[in-house]
């Protein structure tokens, strides 16, 4: 089994900050993709930040410039670097992981973290 968790989101002020950290743990022999998604109330579930299947990283459109992944591999773990956050980023965060475990291959997602950008 493997689990994957979030820490880091909160409440913040228009224009400020905030790092999210995801920690994948269990029985983990390799980690394909590993990124974060969002969910604001009323909306679909959408990719922010990835580290694709070969390393790359893909950021929706309006994320760029302010948001940065990055990853510790030895840690299984991965961040989100949020700066210049507007209200329109305010959702709850979701980890979510593409995991080799044993024979099985499958998508594994964190119970989710809120942001909360508001003055």
């Amino acid at each position: 089994q493997v689990q994957l968790v979030e820490s880091g989101g909160g409440l913040v002020q228009p224009g400020g900050s905030l790092r999210l950290s995801c920690a994948a743990s269990g029985s983990i022999f390799s980690i394909y993709a590993m990124g974060w998604y969002r969910q604001a109330p009323g909306k679909q579930r959408e990719l922010v930040a990835v580290f694709t299947s070969i390393g790359s990283t893909n950021y929706v459109d309006s994320v760029k410039g302010r948001f940065t992944i990055s990853r510790d591999n030895a840690k299984n773990t991965v961040y989100l670097q949020m700066n210049s956050l507007k209200p329109e980023d305010t959702a709850v965060y979701y980890c979510n992981a593409d995991v080799r475990s044993g024979s099985h291959r499958g998508s594994y997602w964190g119970q989710g973290t809120q942001v909360t950008v508001s003055s």
